[in-house]
């Protein structure tokens, strides 16, 4: 199984990818682990360090998920996943647990930050380029080479999972 999970930030990609991970016993690949050099998502890794440790995960992983993209600095990216899955969630209920999610994260937390601005043009920015946004989401579902699909977030884990499994298994038939 190689699977990819994209969505807007908020849809809960890591809470499936790591969900199905242990349901499948495969491991579980968060792309923010690429990205970022510490957990508070403050400090970004340059793209040779991305590659650093992307490029051994690739190679060593037969089997995987994957929550989030590296389509910004990596076009290829997953070039051997078989099924690409496109989380949706209305906008305020993404916005919702989005802030929620910052207000744990952060004790200063105001109700507003940088991120959270940058989250709020997801369906509103036109450009490709500009990564976490629905149009290059929707990019990377033209140029997939493997099958998408498109789950609603606002199911419950095990419902989106049983939706993907049977997608997944229908590839084979």
């Amino acid at each position: 199984m190689r699977i990819q999970i994209i969505g807007g930030s908020g849809t809960g990609k890591s809470t499936l990818g790591k969900w199905i991970g242990q349901q499948e016993g495969i491991p579980w690949i968060d792309t923010d682990h690429y990205l970022w050099k510490d957990h508070i998502f403050t400090e970004k890794r340059s793209i040779v360090e991305r590659y650093a440790l992307f490029t051994p995960d690739i190679e060593r992983h037969h089997h995987y998920v994957v929550s989030g993209s590296i389509f910004s600095w990596n076009e290829i990216g997953f070039h051997n996943r078989e099924l690409l899955v496109f989380l949706t969630l209305d906008e305020n209920t993404r916005m919702e647990r989005l802030i929620k999610r910052e207000q744990e994260r952060y004790p200063d937390f105001t109700g507003s930050n940088v991120f959270l601005d940058w989250c709020s043009t997801y369906l509103t920015a036109t450009d490709p380029a500009m990564i976490g946004t629905l149009a290059e989401h929707r990019l990377q579902m033209i140029r997939s080479a493997s099958p998408v699909i498109q789950i609603d977030a606002a199911l419950p884990t095990d419902v989106m999972y049983k939706q993907i499994k049977s997608a997944y298994q229908k590839l084979s038939i």
